[in-house]
């Protein structure tokens, strides 16, 4: 049988592999993937995907891995095929972690220089040691580099880019650039007259002077070198700050300013003692005085006024973004001013830039604490329901303890009768060993039913056991998800976990704001029913009123300055989303999931179906109304999570068994596979309402039997009783 995959061909390799250009090259990756699919899997389809001058230690910095990563993970590929391991990953711990990653997905990986073909060949501790191979290279080069660089910085050689206003020529030697160099000595005669690091950057900008990354690249291209990233022509508040700071521009070479304590880890601030000092190294831009001038009033400035002073926790940066230039807005931290942000390009270039788009960190707390008490108040039937339930639970857990315990007594009654049938069946055959046949016959019968009942008990009381923690789960974690937004809405000030669990992002305009909310609580707030009139929230400072508008969600912000006109803004929420179900992890952690009456059985579907799979030899799924959220047998990876199709749809509409018999055409599981076809569907009904279907599934047409009917049935009935209950 011809083997047909999707298959994708990674490849890749760093800056000092390059040199082995007949071992490790991309070309050489490739024609060996090439030969190895040609011969192996002949009528595949293979699409590279490669990484040039990429570190094999990281994932995150590969581009092409990661977009094909997303492919594997989306099942848009079967096969990911490399030359060798060291080509995927050079990190033990976190090569072996990604590997399974892509296993649990159902990715079949393969070294073609390790003789690996993962999971078909699960030799985990081959896969291992030869991780732990690959990693010792990338380990050994490092400490090499640590000590040349080391070495060469102790010898006062300069190993990194010459800074701004300055060149390296042949000789390794300091030039100054006379144009840069006035400029850098026009920034610290700015900055001592009394200008600000923003002012000096705007009248840079202002000036056209050009920018130290667009100085750079103008000389790289002067030299025909080509340029990947593109550079600004703005001056940043930064690159004035950096140069004012830098005593290299007084002659001094200071190196071994920072250290990582591990391969590819960020970088940490050495002590200063701890720097690799050389004084009068190199020609000086800016005289002594002149430096010793600036970093006094730099000293007194930064003690003397909020730069530099961390005063907020500044919660809402990264979620906070101006809406009409798009910039992150920027966290004021003046001991004078309440908590509040700016637009990024006003801060950096005044009007220039943008416009203020002042916002208060106590009305967006507000607003949002607003809307959570919408959820809260409005799942007030829910919350009824829920205490119910939970009244009821230790009734619930009580019977079904009973009915474990009833079942584990029959269950011993079963095997006690199995081995006395045994005993009996040895006695009876030495006391008439004539009758032998006829006795090997009727006790393999009777010994067949006791072990099929055997094996029913055992299930029943894994369901019994599996029914009592899931009431005890979906109970608990819907009643700690309300906790946790009452506990919001005591909270004085939101911190960024808060956040991280209600918004996605919100866009701030210089009249309104437009609050883009998780889908979580966004869909909470439009299931339940909005009073129909206004509801006032009064502020300190402002005032928020929230209304029920037709299609969305918006409220009215009034913020109250001193000595200034109110400031009034509208709040729009953007809304879409499906209704969701609230769980927890053992964590603690409240996650969403989309809601599905069904969808709570989900561990009892996927038990039933690995049972009725290895029963019957068919791929057997378990549906709710939307998609398959259990699937055992070939085709798992084709249907788990898929929306059901526009057929199947119907089928469980006319709320009987379905039986295809021959005529006609086979249905479809999922609109968008035409392979998997339904040979039984048995819909799921609980109070006379459709909640899903239990299906006996096909790839080549075959028919089912009576007796995949009736297992069908029964377990769409056992379903559909379990909700009731």
């Amino acid at each position: 049988m011809i083997e047909r995959y999707s298959i994708a061909g990674y490849c890749r390799i760093s800056v000092d592999e390059e040199l082995d250009r007949d071992n490790t090259s991309i070309e050489n990756q490739k024609s060996i993937i090439t030969d190895f699919v040609k011969h192996r899997f002949p009528d595949s389809t293979l699409t590279y995907f490669e990484d040039r001058d990429c570190s094999g230690y990281t994932f995150e910095q590969r581009e092409s891995y990661q977009t094909m990563r997303r492919g594997l993970m989306e099942h848009g590929y079967d096969v990911l095929i490399v030359k060798d391991f060291s080509r995927f990953s050079r990190r033990n711990s976190r090569g072996l972690v990604e590997l399974e990653d892509l296993r649990d997905a159902g990715v079949r990986i393969i070294s073609i220089g390790d003789g690996i073909d993962f999971p078909n060949d699960d030799d985990w501790l081959k896969i291992q040691f030869q991780f732990l191979i690959n990693e010792m290279p990338v380990t050994d080069t490092s400490k090499k580099v640590k000590s040349v660089i080391k070495r060469r910085q102790a010898d006062g050689a300069w190993l990194c880019a010459a800074p701004y206003g300055y060149i390296l020529n042949k000789q390794r030697q300091f030039e100054i650039i006379p144009t840069e160099a006035e400029i850098v000595r026009q920034i610290f005669r700015l900055y001592n007259d009394g200008w600000g690091y923003k002012k000096i950057a705007n009248y840079l900008t202002d000036q056209c002077v050009p920018t130290p990354r667009m100085s750079e690249c103008d000389r790289r291209e002067a030299q025909g070198e080509s340029v990947k990233r593109s550079a600004k022509s703005a001056w940043a508040i930064v690159t004035v700050q950096g140069i004012l700071d830098n005593d290299f521009y007084i002659g001094t070479l200071r190196q071994g300013k920072y250290t990582r304590r591990k391969i590819n880890g960020s970088e940490v601030k050495r002590d200063e003692s701890d720097h690799l000092v050389f004084e009068h190294h190199h020609q000086a831009v800016i005289d002594y005085r002149t430096f010793a001038t600036t970093r006094a009033l730099r000293q007194q400035r930064t003690t003397s006024h909020y730069r530099g002073v961390k005063i907020n926790d500044n919660v809402y940066s990264g979620f906070l973004e101006c809406g009409d230039c798009g910039s992150p807005m920027f966290a004021m931290s003046r001991r004078e001013l309440r908590p509040a942000y700016t637009c990024g390009a006003y801060h950096r270039r005044g009007l220039s830039g943008c416009t203020s788009h002042h916002i208060r960190v106590d009305m967006l707390d507000d607003l949002l604490k607003g809307y959570i008490r919408k959820v809260r108040d409005n799942s007030a039937a829910m919350l009824e329901r829920l205490n119910a339930d939970l009244a009821r639970e230790q009734e619930d857990v009580a019977e079904t303890e009973r009915t474990a315990e009833n079942l584990e007594q029959l269950l011993l009654d079963a095997q006690e009768e199995l081995r006395a049938a045994k005993r009996q069946r040895i006695r009876d055959i030495a006391r008439h060993p004539e009758r032998e046949s006829i006795l090997d016959s009727t006790y393999d019968e009777l010994e067949d039913e006791l072990v099929r009942r055997i094996a029913n008990l055992q299930n029943q009381i894994q369901l019994a056991a599996d029914k009592r923690n899931t009431i005890i789960r979906v109970n608990r974690a819907a009643k700690t998800a309300m906790e946790v937004f009452d506990d919001l809405l005591h909270k004085e000030h939101l911190d960024r976990n808060d956040l991280q669990l209600i918004i996605d992002r919100i866009k701030v305009y210089e009249d309104h704001l437009e609050v883009w909310l998780k889908a979580d609580i966004d869909t909470l707030l439009h299931c339940g029913t909005l009073p129909a009139e206004n509801v006032p929230v009064a502020v300190e400072g402002g005032i928020i009123t929230f209304s029920e508008p037709a299609e969305a969600d918006s409220a009215t912000l009034v913020q109250q300055t001193a000595n200034r006109p109110d400031k009034v803004f509208r709040a729009n929420v953007v809304s879409n989303g499906d209704p969701l179900e609230i769980y927890t992890t053992r964590e603690g952690e409240v996650i969403f999931k989309k809601y599905s009456l069904i969808g709570g059985l989900e561990d009892f579907a996927a038990q039933f179906c690995d049972t009725l799979s290895r029963s019957t030899d068919f791929t057997a799924a378990v549906t709710d109304r939307d998609a398959v959220i259990a699937v055992a047998g070939p085709g798992k990876r084709e249907l788990l999570g898929k929306s059901v199709s526009d057929q199947l749809e119907k089928i469980m509409a006319e709320r009987s068994l379905y039986h295809f018999t021959g005529l006609g055409a086979m249905p479809r599981v999922c609109g968008d596979n035409e392979t998997f076809t339904a040979a039984v569907a048995a819909p799921v009904l609980c109070e006379g309402d459709v909640l899903g279907a239990v299906l006996f599934v096909t790839d080549s047409g075959r028919l089912a039997g009576d007796t995949e009917c009736k297992l069908a049935q029964t377990v769409a009935a056992f379903l559909g009783k379990n909700m009731e209950s």
